[in-house]
């Protein structure tokens, strides 16, 4: 389960996450998630993952190949309550040796506050595709 760190803020957790997504730290990632069963992650064009073990797992796959990302972070817009916040943002990943950003990926997590300060309780990233990010947005469902 995740160390007894403690988040301040909302704003610390989301920090910590894209720091650790950037290291490929599976400690210091799992550190921002809930300590909770219902915590939810999709990865883009992933299936949608449940629980804290399924999770970790899907990192553990994820920062296998050792490769060291940059993440540029953009568009971002957030709600905050005194117990919850929801951020989305656009993340531009590439990796360290090769430069060239992906098509960004638009995320929203989630985070909550509880007795051990605030928490990441849902990451879900999709594809973007680049050249619509200058449309107007579409109604899908």
């Amino acid at each position: 389960m995740p160390g007894q760190k403690l988040f301040a803020t909302p704003q610390d957790v989301e920090a910590a996450f894209y720091e650790a997504l950037e290291r490929c730290d599976i400690e210091a990632m799992m550190a921002v998630w809930a300590e909770d069963e219902e915590v939810v992650c999709v990865h883009p064009g992933g299936p949608r993952l449940v629980g804290y073990t399924m999770i970790r797992e899907a990192w553990q796959h994820v920062f296998a190949n050792g490769r060291k990302l940059r993440v540029r972070l953009s568009q971002q817009t957030s709600v905050t309550t005194p117990f919850a916040m929801v951020s989305t943002l656009l993340e531009h990943i590439a990796t360290v040796d090769n430069e060239s950003m992906s098509a960004p990926v638009a995320a929203t997590n989630i985070y909550v506050r509880g007795a051990l300060g605030w928490r990441m309780v849902a990451h879900h990233a999709s594809p973007v595709p680049p050249d619509s990010l200058g449309e107007a947005p579409r109604v899908l469902h």
